[in-house]
């Protein structure tokens, strides 16, 4: 016998008896009741939990777990409202269902704010209901009635009883109101703000099956899909007949596609009895891709047309505070800089692959997706079957980083499935796949100017970003908003805009935006500061010390940040790292902080440089502020440090477009960071009156323009633009 517990669409509980005298309770709530809550989009969550009569409580993990931790997150704070032993408690992975479980996704450091409330009003009432059948049992008031560790205790006399004896009897009894279930205090918390291992780390660390790559079925076909070098081009021919009289070759055939670079695009799948097999006739394989119109494209191009348009008058002019001319010909000091950042992928160490079966015209999907729903979404639209028709079942994710928000292998290995049909088709994409046909984190072009004035303060600053895109358009993930800081900061501010045509897919990647615009604007904010003649810090603390222009212009100037918020972990990091500390010829310290995703995070890098140009971190250390609970500080250190990690890694790494096509695709060409050359990271938390935000994106940021501002603080070599190895820095 088990009982299941959700909260429903009108959010309140419904109450069903399910088999063996269970109960159900579902939580939904509207898109205008999370609007109001939460400050922003629609969101729908759904907790689901089953206790069984021995008292063990198991848990669906509504959400993709993608490494971030979120598997353990957000049971446990059901787990603690409900006020039962984490030790009781069995996660398991919630299947792809929008009317059950809502909006599930991975991205945007999302799932704590959005999931924080729901997921404790689901466990309390939960609570609620076996403590009303508790008090109906043994006709006592509830308010006589307590919880601890999964049993009910009666204060005026010595009857007990667990949470499993009870649950049949909760069936019966109507259900509390959600927006009335009493919250713990959180002085009461038990398992919220406690370090729990990952669920899935014995399995992992055994090399157990457990990731989305290790899937198999019984009968199953190996696909590989050969795609144009040229994003989106057409196959004109190819040698499928010598492809087809391979060894253990069953099919071999030409994808038409669509023109949706996120979606299915037009290749040549090979299908074979293994991988192998399938990989070995690729090897074999002859195609003729036809003209396409971006084959003239690349990054050389790219940047002498940033650079024309850039350097000249122009541009579309998305802010304007003040009299910015006036100002910097009044300025004491002007510095002017060009920033320039590259296209970079995800890499992922486990690369694209999905499992799909196609049976009695329905597709049954197995898929690593950060965004399942739209996968199954756009895989019906693909084939032209009725949504209903799709089921896809979350796997483990081995890295996503922002990848797989988008669901191009979810499309091809249905559309392959459904060529072959019956048996399941298996689609692993190699390395050099996964490096070529990414949706890479857009390059950008800032040409700034900014002018401080005799008492060293910000007065004056001026960018013309040039991305990519056309008309009103931007390419996915190259935006920048003109309301960023220092953006109501500096009382003569203007943001221009101006856009280049592209032909390579880009995407969010982790952070998205700020990974990128963060290095050039805490980058040129340093530079303002020694120009300034000032300490970074204290000039950081000065400029966030000012609101420059009134709070009601330009709503969401400064990036939506709460100054006392950042200046506070700036303060802290500061303090930490032992900041204005003489440091050894040939180190350097330098500091930057970021608003992302919610997170206010300050970092300052410790950096050393030798004559060789032979660059090694060797500490970090980061504050952050994501509110008032850190709900497992173990993972949420884990996530920093990762953050750090990949931070650093980027500032090596870079996509090369040549011919509209990547040049690299594979890590020696584009390297990630070695253990070796990895730093130590020292993280501190300053909790705040805030509801608890997420932690996947915001410590990545500003540790790229602190490494950046500390490689300046210890050669005097002033870093514009990235890689570092275009200036000739590798790591030691």
């Amino acid at each position: 016998m088990s009982t299941t517990l959700l909260v429903d669409r009108r959010s309140f509980l419904k109450v069903s008896a399910a088999a063996g005298g269970g109960v159900m309770v579902a939580l939904h709530m509207s898109p205008a009741e999370l609007l109001a809550q939460f400050g922003g989009g629609s969101f729908d969550p759904v907790a689901f939990v089953q206790i069984a009569a021995n008292g063990t409580v198991t848990i669906m993990s509504k959400n993709p777990e993608i490494g971030q931790g979120v598997k353990n997150m957000l049971p446990m704070i059901i787990a603690d409202e409900l006020d039962v032993d984490w030790s009781s408690v069995r996660v398991e992975q919630a299947a792809v269902d929008a009317e059950k479980f809502g909006l599930q996704i991975a991205g945007g450091s999302t799932s704590t704010p959005m999931n924080w409330t729901p997921c404790r009003q689901v466990g309390a009432a939960c609570r609620q209901m076996i403590l009303a059948a508790a008090a109906q049992r043994w006709n006592v008031p509830v308010t006589e009635l307590t919880t601890r560790s999964g049993r009910v205790t009666h204060r005026g006399s010595s009857r007990s009883a667990g949470y499993g004896e009870l649950a049949a009897d909760a069936a019966r009894l109507p259900v509390p109101a959600l927006g009335s279930v009493p919250l713990k205090d959180p002085s009461e918390y038990r398992i919220i703000g406690t370090s729990t291992r990952g669920v899935d780390t014995a399995a992992i660390t055994r090399g157990e099956p457990i990731f989305s790559i290790d899937f198999t079925l019984p009968g199953m076909l190996y696909a590989v899909f050969e795609k144009a070098p040229v994003f989106g081009a057409k196959v004109a021919s190819a040698n499928l007949d010598r492809i087809r009289s391979m060894s253990g070759v069953r099919h071999a055939f030409v994808v038409d596609g669509t023109d949706n670079l996120q979606g299915l695009v037009a290749g040549v799948a090979i299908v074979a009895d293994s991988w192998w097999q399938a990989q070995t006739a690729r090897r074999q394989l002859q195609v003729r891709w036809a003209d396409h119109p971006t084959s003239g494209q690349s990054t050389d191009g790219f940047q002498a047309e940033a650079d024309r348009i850039g350097r000249g008058p122009g541009g579309t002019s998305q802010r304007a505070d003040g009299d910015v001319n006036a100002a910097l010909a009044g300025a004491a000091k002007v510095v002017e800089g060009e920033y320039m950042y590259p296209f970079i992928p995800h890499a992922p160490l486990e690369p694209q692959n999905a499992v799909a079966q196609w049976r009695d015209g329905k597709m049954e999907i197995w898929a690593p997706s950060q965004t399942p729903a739209n996968g199954m979404a756009l895989a019906a639209q693909t084939l032209g079957i009725d949504p209903g028709a799709v089921t896809l079942h979350m796997m483990k994710v081995g890295g996503g980083f922002g990848r797989r928000l988008t669901n191009d292998y979810v499309t091809e290995v249905a559309w392959i499935a459904r060529e072959v049909g019956g048996a399941p088709v298996k689609l692993l994409w190699t390395r050099e796949d996964d490096m070529a046909h990414e949706f890479y984190r857009p390059g950008g072009y800032h040409y700034l100017k900014g002018g401080v004035d005799a008492s060293g303060n910000l007065v004056a600053w001026r960018n013309h970003f040039v991305t990519f895109g056309q008309g009103n358009q931007y390419a996915s993930a190259a935006n920048v908003s003109a309301s960023e800081f220092p953006a109501m900061y500096v009382p003569n501010y203007e943001f221009l805009d101006s856009k280049i045509p592209l032909g390579v897919p880009t995407g969010a990647l982790r952070a998205p935006g700020s990974n990128a615009f963060s290095f050039v604007f805490q980058s040129f904010i340093d530079e303002l500061a020694h120009a300034a003649g000032k300490d970074p810090v204290r000039f950081r603390l000065d400029l966030l010390a000012r609101q420059a222009v009134p709070a009601g212009r330009g709503r969401g100037g400064g990036g939506g940040l709460e100054a006392d918020r950042m200046s506070g972990v700036l303060r802290l990091v500061a303090e930490r790292s032992g900041w204005g500390t003489a440091r050894p010829q040939g180190t350097g310290l330098g500091v930057a902080f970021q608003f992302s995703h919610r997170g206010y995070f300050a970092e300052v890098a410790e950096v050393a440089v030798d004559a060789q140009k032979r660059v090694r971190v060797n500490k970090v250390w980061v504050a952050g502020d994501i509110g008032s609970h850190i709900i497992n500080p173990m993972h949420a250190e884990n996530l920093v440090h990762g953050g750090v990690v990949e931070g650093i890694s980027h500032m090596m790494q870079a996509i090369t477009i040549e011919g509209g096509a990547a040049v690299e695709t594979n890590f020696h060409q584009v390297p990630l960071l070695r253990m070796s050359q990895s730093p130590e990271v020292e993280v501190h938390w300053l909790k705040s009156d805030n509801p608890p935000t997420g932690l996947g994106e915001p410590s990545l940021p500003p540790v790229i323009p602190a490494v950046a501002n500390a490689l300046y603080a210890a050669s005097g070599e002033r870093v514009r633009s990235l890689p570092l190895s275009k200036h000739g820095f590798r790591w030691a």
